[in-house]
């Protein structure tokens, strides 16, 4: 007899709760193809017209744009009192802004990048998929067990 706790409930968002959650925070972590593998990255963005937008400089990000690899962006969070989280996941392909009139645009927007250093390249993330959940943050007592601390024996 296995004494499992119940699972926890993964509720689906609806995308409009998944930009609501989206315009919340101003961090998250953009996932770019790098020559022959991913790579991750946390960067600041911001919320625009169905878009997100971040600044970045010359670099593996940029590359990744200019080369038309599609990215991702994975942000989340969770409620202390409640220990309710949520994540979402954007999908598309980033856009770097050239035009006078984006460019303009963009530095209307609250985007301050946490990173010292030039970041005059602005890029757009237009999504093919929006994604998220939200779920209860489970308690260690149900899944923290004696064992788990236990110290395992070198290999020979």
């Amino acid at each position: 007899m296995t004494h499992k706790p119940a699972a926890t409930r993964t509720e689906d968002l609806a995308i409009h709760e998944c930009w609501a959650l989206l315009r919340g925070v101003s961090v998250g972590r953009l996932a770019v193809w790098d020559g022959d593998h991913p790579d991750i990255f946390p960067i600041n963005y911001t919320v625009d017209h169905g878009t997100l937008i971040f600044r970045t400089g010359e670099g593996t990000k940029l590359t990744a744009v200019r080369g038309g690899h599609p990215v991702a962006l994975e942000a989340d969070g969770v409620d202390p009192d409640t220990g309710i989280a949520w994540s979402v996941v954007v999908k598309g392909s980033g856009q770097l802004l050239t035009s006078t009139e984006d460019l303009l645009d963009s530095f209307s927007l609250r985007l301050f990048p946490w990173h010292s250093g030039r970041k005059d390249n602005f890029v757009r993330i237009v999504p093919t998929a929006v994604t998220g959940r939200r779920f209860q943050v489970t308690q260690p007592a149900e899944w923290w067990t004696a064992q788990a601390n236990t110290h395992r024996a070198a290999p020979e």
